[in-house]
């Protein structure tokens, strides 16, 4: 696959599709063009080669590419089907923040991915099948085996020719440590095949279970997609009746192998019973079939007896639901079962109690209980030819069959062994063909040195070339060269392969026991084996003379005489033995059929399928004779295939393992296995030349040189002959590669490949032949062809166990793209085989290494260092002989580009990337040294990619940044491309096969002071640049040390940053300083490279050679590093200047909103007015603007707007016609002295004329100087609004204001010329352009400021708005704080004292408050003085409210009078104050700025408060959210202070004005009027009789009343003791006394008599006198007292009535 030209319908027309679900799908995916003109290898080139990243799909029209890049890339998600959904199919046109974000980007798959699969191999032709499959298992993907057919009427499509591409190896379960490597292809390994199916509806994932199976300990292996993967369960619409298989392959470790032998498992897809033909074909091919049941019908029984029938051995899984039996078949479930059908015993699994894990387990032992006697071993193959009989399509058809026909006839004597074949068939290539190569060689040698050529030498080459001249074409090549000029290009593909692939298998096999592999299964045969079964009847026969398999196309071709061949399903060990031949037999449900098969070899082929019946347009396809070519049965060339690589062809040693071919058949000429001892690291054995291997190469080698002959004898060349050129470039441009330099014997065919580009370059357009060159250059075991294969997905011959070692090339088209990036047209690619292959013990072994390599890297345009890891001896080998070209090229001034591809991180190859690094960048012409120093260890370009290559068999996981390290790689190689377009220009083909003969003579002549056999020199440089690279890094080093000083200094001017003329200065010198450090630095370096060259032997001779070298890369260094340092000291200053104008803008910034601010602030404090954020923002954009326009911005170079003013009106007028005027522009820029002015030319003459005798025109100019006069003012006010913008002058601005001097022209209907309009334009835009140019200068100083500034705009005015949010919201807080928290705590501080003080000072002044017997006199006088009988009937109800009242009133009297309360708050308030603030100045956090969080830290004041006792802080506030929040805490301290001063303010103007008396005694803890009422309260008692208080203190035992009260001031109450009690004592008292006193008196003489705690009165003088009180008040209100009670008046004694108030209050007394 190279070129990609026209392409060609397929000579097979497909059908239209029929519209049915199925193309649905098809249609979907955009696919329905490819159905008759199917996909094929060469559309990978515009799909992946020049791919460098994998994209989502947009819509599921891109899901089929998308599928084959990520596959090709060898990606675990190739097969998902997720796409964006279609409403975001725009969505790449987001930003890539919001493309980063994802918020409105939806992924999900549209399809099935197993119907994405089925569609591209259904748009696929049998070519890309093959490419496709065989990636698919390097991915560990399910391949298809049959595909079902677009059109359910039709038959589905058995493939087999892709699974012969499909090649691996295994380690068998050997007994000790003496494991075996076996290798074998999919299609034609005898091996089991397990065969799983589903009937019924069952619960239990399928595929889960395989794949479980598959992976064994590792989980994250989903071979078999299933419900649990993205689109897995979307309705599979395509994929029903598809059957797919893994290959389970063991690693040897018996711990993690779930089997102990390799194995098929086949998948088909849909419930069996809609697919009885797929089922019968895997019943009856199968070695075991596993039958997941569900709950079966009829339908299903049905097809269970028939599998019994067909199949080996059964197994069924019964997953039936119990609780769902209504439609179950009576008895065919669970244990009933294996009774019903037969069935041996363990058939049966239950799995509806298990889940995937465990029911695989199960499975797993039920398999491993049938090894190693109980399976038969089967092949593909086999199955394919019983496919054909019922009646699917095969895919290998009679095209195929006649390629391989016409390779045995190739082959033909190949049995004698492949030495004696080459010596026969391919003479030319022999001995002769080396000795004149070496003859020619040294010719050239001695005609370089002038010396007179041998006459011996002259004489034998004489003789070889007569003995050349008669050589006549062998029989072999004859037929090579007619099957490759056939017509048929898909005849010569299917050639191509099945040569390469008999040629593989001669590599590789080993004559051992084609059963080897499998020796520990001891296969037991029975005598009642069906005879499809039995291996004696199946004639599987051990002599492989003619190793045929079965190929056939849909119509299964008939029968051919060939000799039977192994396609048995069964291989039989002893006709193995006995090596004889068996009749092949089908097997089949009812009866065998014998039938003969055509060699079975697979093959990779990348060739596009071409119309038979033209050949006249040319395809674009992959690389056919590179194809890695996987026979039936061959040797799985880790090296052919680009995926299908598992291990390191390496040299063999003696003790190397052996290598197991696993095939149906084996012969002596082609064995089918070879096993190979070995260990877990047998992927990294030496490599040994085979000398008698064969490949394609040999034949095409061979071609080249029959026609070289013809330069050698002219006119001996055939017609065909001839031709071969044309032949050569044909196979080139379809992706064949040919050899273009034959490393065996160390020359090229000249003539041949000056034909073969003259041919090409016909071919080609003439004017499109720029070619760059490409090459992978790697030792002999680099897997150069899997590198290329895994970059452009080409084909070259692999050189793993191979005695061909060369250089091969094939040429690749560039798209349109590319071409015009890297300035070409065609990339060749070379690929080096072999190099460093066999020990270089042989000089010239050397030499011919030293040449191939040489040649490699003249040619190149871009090299590509392909490192993959060694022993220590090699490492020493292959720097010598790449560094010894890389120099002889320097030498001669060719020096390509270089990438480094590292294989694995080993230290041999990091030793040997980092030394190729150095020397490449070394020799590099523009290389400025300093990559050397600072990439030691990891020089630029270099990748890391491990590849599937490394793995040793396909059950291996990738390495998951394989696709990743490939895409990286292939985008440095297109940048060195790129690169190299820039440094030369790329040659045509003449050009190049001119450079390859300039190259070649060079080398023939060793035109070089490095011979082609010296080695010790290469090395001697290369250790050099090793310690040339420690002194660069100790330089760089010293370097940065000096810059760090430097830059000190420059920071150290900060206040004199802005000062121009001290930054120069200091910038001059700092620049003269780092040159010569520089120097002194370089010219250190260059004396330690002069000594290490004088010490040196090898490089002492060459030193002259030398030393240009490494003086000019430090020469180059000095001034690269020079230029550095200068540019780096001009940053750091510069930065130095800009951080400090930008530290000193933000000072402003911040000045101007702070003033703003705190404006804000108090006006929303003040007004209690919450701000909206646009109200800020226009309060920001005022700050803004203010800041930039007092800002002292550094005055810049700036432009003269002039010229573009000129520009934009010469256009304007022009656009108008108005050409003629064009030169008053010239006045523009000139200082405008003088206004506006009219003149007469401005009208024309007609209106002058017309207005002449009007004033002489004077009204008509005074109109058009006022018309002049307001644009000129709208002008003024234009620019005016253009300056407030804060923008940079912009052309707009002119173009706008022309078009307003235009329209007020048109609204005016004025009679003026068209000069007017230009005068008057040219006028103000020479205004503009000095008004203008003062904005534009003022923008223009500073501009990266400036710019910089204005993208941190949107930034700060955020943070206004925050800071502005911040503080309002710490304003506020702090005034909640003070009014909620403080001004209790201050209040209680200033009023706890104050009730006490009040009560002390009452007690000072008011003597009645002493003792209760004081206050109640005191109250009793003051009852006298009011004669109210209210008040004396208050107190006769009750004499606490009395008390209390009087109490009352003498308080706030004395309140009200008090000037010393008002010195007592001031007092305290001043004491209180001065603590918070104490307690908040001691409570401090962070610096200034710093955002605290303030409720831990209102704690801290309120602790500190508390600290001495006498504050007491209510915190209950604090245990909430609201104090909760984050602030500037030194700002809310101020905010704080100034509320706390206010607050104190207030409080003192309060306390100043007069006193509310309530108001205060509320606010008082200590109630005075309470505290004195409890002073004088004394005791509560009364009078039983009276209810006179008990005049003693407390602490009494017998209570006593001074003054009882008489019974007519009393209520008269029956029930009362008074009542009672009264009469009787005054009766007992006063015998018929004055009866009248018996109503008006009770003296409670024997009050004791009644009541022992009361003292009885006594009737005396001083009693007499004392209720001379309480009877002047009887009889004062005796009237009132009986109304008050409701009884008669007392009768009063009349001298009662004689009593006056002295009287009564001289009782008090």
């Amino acid at each position: 696959m190279s070129l990609k030209l026209s392409k060609r319908p397929s000579s097979k027309k497909k059908k239209l599709l029929k519209v049915n679900a199925q193309t649905e799908i098809f249609h979907k995916l955009g696919l329905e063009t490819y159905w008759t003109t199917p996909l094929d290898p060469a559309s990978i080139l515009d799909i992946s080669t020049w791919t460098l990243k994998s994209q989502t799909a947009l819509t599921p029209q891109d899901l089929p590419k998308s599928f084959l890049q990520r596959l090709w890339a060898l990606r675990k998600d190739a097969r998902s089907t997720s796409c964006k959904t279609p409403q975001n199919v725009d969505g790449d046109d987001k930003s890539p923040q919001e493309n980063c974000n994802g918020s409105e980007e939806e992924i999900q798959p549209v399809v099935h991915p197993l119907d994405l699969v089925t569609a591209v191999f259904m748009s696929s032709n049998t070519f890309l099948h093959q490419e496709i499959t065989m990636r698919m298992a390097q991915c560990q993907f399910a391949i298809p085996l049959i595909l079902p057919n677009i059109d359910p009427d039709e038959p589905s499509n058995f493939l087999l020719w892709p699974l012969r591409s499909v090649v691996s190896q295994w380690l068998s379960h050997s007994v000790g440590d003496n494991k075996k490597v076996h290798e074998g292809d999919l299609a034609s390994t005898c091996m089991p095949m397990v065969s799983c199916i589903k009937l019924g509806h069952c619960g239990i994932s399928k595929s889960q279970v395989l794949n479980h199976i598959m992976s064994g300990p590792r989980s994250d292996r989903e071979t078999f997609l299933h419900k649990g993967l993205d689109g897995g369960q979307l309705p599979r619409r395509l994929s029903n009746g598809l059957v797919e298989l893994g290959w389970y392959l063991p690693s040897g470790d018996i711990n993690k192998d779930n089997l102990p032998i390799p194995m098929v498992i086949s998948n088909l897809r849909g419930d069996a019973s809609a697919h009885e033909k797929c089922f019968s074909l895997l019943c009856q091919a199968s070695s075991v079939v596993v039958a997941f049941c569900g709950d079966l019908r009829e339908k299903e029984r049905q097809l269970l007896l028939s599998c019994k029938h067909m199949a080996c051995k059964l197994i069924l899984i019964d997953l039936s639901d119990s609780e769902m039996n209504e439609n179950r078949v009576v008895g065919f479930v669970g244990h009933n079962l294996e009774e019903h059908m037969g069935l041996p015993e363990g058939s049966v699994i239950s799995g509806k109690s298990l889940d995937e894990n465990e029911l695989a387990n199960k499975l797993c032992n039920s398999l491993k209980n049938l090894l190693p006697d109980q399976v038969r071993l089967v092949t593909l193959e086999a199955a394919a030819q019983l496919a054909a009989e019922v009646g699917f399509n095969v895919d290998e058809g009679s095209v195929c069959k006649k390629a391989m026909t016409t390779v045995d006839e190739v082959l033909k004597g190949l049995d004698g062994g492949s030495s004696e074949f080459k010596m026969k068939q391919l003479p030319l290539q022999g001995p002769l063909w080396i000795r004149l190569s070496q003859i020619e060689k040294e010719e050239s040698k001695q005609k370089k040195e002038g010396q007179e050529i041998d006459s011996q030498m002259l004489k034998e080459k004489k003789d070889i070339l007569a003995e050349l001249r008669s050589y006549k074409m062998t029989p072999s090549m004859k037929i090579f060269t007619d099957s490759l000029f056939t017509a048929d290009k898909v005849e010569r593909t299917y050639f191509l392969n099945w040569l390469k692939m008999k040629l593989h298998l001669m590599q590789t096999a080993k004559h051992n026991d084609p059963q080897e592999h499998f020796a520990y299964l001891h296969v037991e045969r029975s005598e009642d084996t069906p005879e499809h079964l039995n291996p004696q009847k199946n004639g599987v026969s051990g002599n492989t003379d003619d190793t045929d398999s079965f190929c056939t196309d849909s119509t299964f071709e008939e029968e051919m005489d060939v000799s039977p061949g192994g396609n048995e399903f069964q291989v039989s060990e002893e006709e193995c033995e006995k090596g004889k031949k068996s009749p092949h037999i089908l097997p089949t449900a009812d009866k065998t059929q014998e039938k003969e098969e055509l060699q079975s070899i697979h093959t990779p082929v990348i060739m596009q399928e071409l119309d038979a019946a033209s050949n006249e347009k040319i395809l674009e396809t992959t690389s056919v004779c590179d194809e890695q070519i996987h026979p039936q049965g061959s040797e799985t060339q880790v090296c052919q295939s680009e995926e299908n690589d598992a291990v390191s062809c390496d040299r063999k040693q003696p003790d190397e393992p052996e290598v197991t071919l696993a095939m149906p058949e084996a012969d002596s000429t082609f064995e089918q296995q070879a096993s190979l001892e070995t260990s877990s690291e047998y992927q990294l054995q030496p490599f040994e030349l085979d000398p008698s291997s064969l490949g394609l190469e040999h034949f095409l080698r061979e071609m080249g040189l029959i026609f070289e002959l013809t330069h050698v004898n002219p006119g001996s060349g055939s017609h065909n002959v001839l031709r071969l050129p044309s032949l050569a470039a044909d196979l080139l441009l379809y992706g064949v590669p040919l050899e273009l330099m034959d490393g065996d014997a160390s020359s090229i065919p000249a003539c041949w490949l000056s034909c073969v580009f003259a041919e090409l370059k016909r071919r080609l357009p003439k004017d499109q032949c720029r070619t760059r060159v490409l090459t992978n250059l790697g030792v002999h075991h680099a897997r150069n062809a899997e590198t290329l294969s895994a970059l452009f997905g080409v084909k070259f011959h692999e050189g793993k166990k191979r005695a061909s070692r060369g250089m091969y090339m094939l040429l690749l088209g560039l798209p349109h793209n590319l071409r015009e990036d890297m300035e070409c047209d065609f990339l060749l690619l070379l690929d080096v085989e072999g190099l460093c292959s066999v020990p270089q013990d042989n000089e010239n072994v050397l030499v011919h290494d030293n040449a191939m390599a040489t040649f490699a890297i003249g040619l190149s345009d871009v090299l590509l260092h392909n490192i993959a890891s060694h022993s220590e001896y090699e490492l020493e080998t292959n720097i010598a002989v790449i560094v010894s070209a890389l120099l002889r090229n320097k030498e001669c001034g060719s020096m390509p580009i270089c990438e480094l591809l590292v294989q694995d991180v080993g230290i041999n190859s990091i030793l040997q990337a980092s030394q190729l690094g150095r020397v490449s960048e070394m020799l590099q012409p523009e290389s400025d040294g300093i990559g050397i120093g600072k990439a030691a260890l990891d020089p630029s370009g270099t990748t890391c990619i491990s590849g599937p290559w490394l793995n040793v068999t396909l059950s291996e996981p990738l390495d998951p940044h394989y696709s990743e390290a490939v895409l990286e790689l292939k985008e440095n190689i297109f940048k060195a491309l790129k690169k190299s377009a820039t440094k030369s220009e790329a040659p045509s083909l003449p050009d190049l096969i001119k450079r390859l003969y300039d190259v070649w003579d060079m080398i023939k002549g060793e035109s070089f002071s490095i011979g082609l056999q010296n080695t010790d020199i290469a090395l001697a440089f290369s250790l050099l640049c090793t310690k040339l690279s420690k002194w660069n890094t100790g330089f760089l080093d010293n370097m940065e040390f000096w810059l760090m000083g430097a830059t000190q200094k420059i920071v150290a001017t900060k206040v004199k940053a802005l000062d121009a003329t001290v930054q120069n200065e200091l910038l001059s010198k700092l620049k003269g300083e780092a040159t010569e450090e520089v120097k002194t630095e370089v010219g250190k370096m260059k004396s330690e490279v002069e000594a290490y060259l004088m010490e040196n032997e090898s490089l002492k001779a060459n030193a002259e050679t030398f030393r240009p070298i490494f003086f000019t890369n430090m020469c180059n260094l000095q001034d690269r590093v020079t230029e550095q340092m200068i540019q780096k000291l001009e940053t750091i200053s510069e930065s130095h200047c800009s951080s400090t104008q930008l530290e000193n803008f933000q000072a402003l910034l911040e000045k101007e909103q702070e003033s703003v601010l705190h404006a804000l602030v108090e006006k929303s404090r003040s007004t209690k007015v919450i701000f909206e954020d646009t109200e800020l923002e226009e309060e920001f954009e005022a700050v803004w603007s203010k800041a930039l326009s007092i800002f002292d911005f550094r005055p810049s170079e700036t432009d003269d707007i002039t010229a573009r003013v000129i520009d934009i009106l010469r256009e304007n007028l022009n656009s108008r016609g108005l050409q003629k005027h064009i030169k008053k522009l010239d006045t523009i820029g000139e200082n405008q002295t003088n206004g506006f002015q009219v003149y007469d030319e401005h009208f024309g003459y007609r209106s002058r004329l017309k207005h002449m005798f009007e004033d002489n025109n004077r009204l008509q100019r005074l109109k058009a100087q006022q018309l002049a006069g307001s644009i000129i003012e709208e002008y003024h006010q234009f620019v005016e609004n253009k300056h407030s913008l804060l923008a940079d002058f912009s052309d707009s601005y002119i173009t706008e204001l022309l078009e307003n001097v235009e329209k007020a022209l048109t609204e005016n209907s004025l009679e003026i010329r068209s000069v007017f309009e230009v005068d008057l334009k040219v006028y103000l835009c020479n205004a503009a352009s000095h008004d203008f140019q003062e904005l534009h200068d003022r923008f223009a100083k500073d501009r990266e400021l400036l710019t910089f500034i204005n993208a941190t705009k949107s930034m700060h005015s955020a943070e206004f708005i925050y800071n502005f949010r911040k503080r309002d919201q710490c304003h506020r807080l702090a005034q909640t704080f003070t009014s909620m928290v403080f001004k209790p705590t201050v209040l209680d501080f200033v009023n706890r004292p104050l009730g006490a003080n009040i009560v002390e000072e009452i007690l000072g002044k008011a003597q009645e408050y002493q003792s209760p017997q004081a206050i109640h006199k005191s109250l009793l006088e003051e009852l006298i003085k009011e004669d109210s009988f209210e008040s004396f009937l208050e107190y006769l109800n009750s004499f606490d409210n009395c008390r209390r009242r009087k109490i009352q009133k003498a308080v706030e009297a004395h309140i009200s009078e008090s000037t010393n309360i008002g010195i007592w708050r001031q007092q305290r308030l001043g004491e209180v104050v001065g603590k918070i603030a104490a307690a908040v100045s001691q409570t401090t956090e962070g610096g200034s700025g710093v955002l605290t969080d303030a409720k831990p830290l209102l704690e801290m004041v309120c602790l500190t408060l508390e600290g001495d006792g006498d504050v007491v802080v209510n915190k209950t506030l604090l245990n909430g959210p609201l104090f909760s929040f984050t602030t500037e805490w030194d700002r809310f301290v101020k905010y704080l202070m100034e509320f706390l001063a206010t607050m104190r303010l207030n409080l003192v103007q309060e306390f100043s004005q007069s006193v509310d008396v309530t108001q205060l005694l509320d606010s008082l803890s200590l109630q005075p009027q309470d505290h004195l009422f409890e002073k004088v309260r004394g005791c509560d008692k009364q009078c039983p009789f009276c209810k006179a208080p008990c005049d003693e203190d407390k602490g009494h035992e017998v209570h006593k009343a001074s003054l009882h009260l008489p019974i007519g001031m009393l209520p008269y109450d029956p029930t009362s003791l008074s009542f009672i009690t009264g009469p009787v004592s005054m009766t007992d008292g006063n015998s018929d006394h004055d009866r009248n006193h018996q109503d008006a008196s009770m003296t409670c003489n024997n009050l004791n008599s009644f009541y022992a705690n009361w003292a009885s009165s006594t009737e005396g003088q001083n009693t007499q006198k004392t209720n001379d009180y309480w009877r002047y008040v009887l009889a004062r209100f005796n009237e009132r007292f009986a109304e008050e009670f409701g009884q008669e008046p007392a009768k009063i004694p009349e001298d009662w009535m004689k009593l006056t108030q002295e009287d009564a209050l001289d009782c008090l007394k």
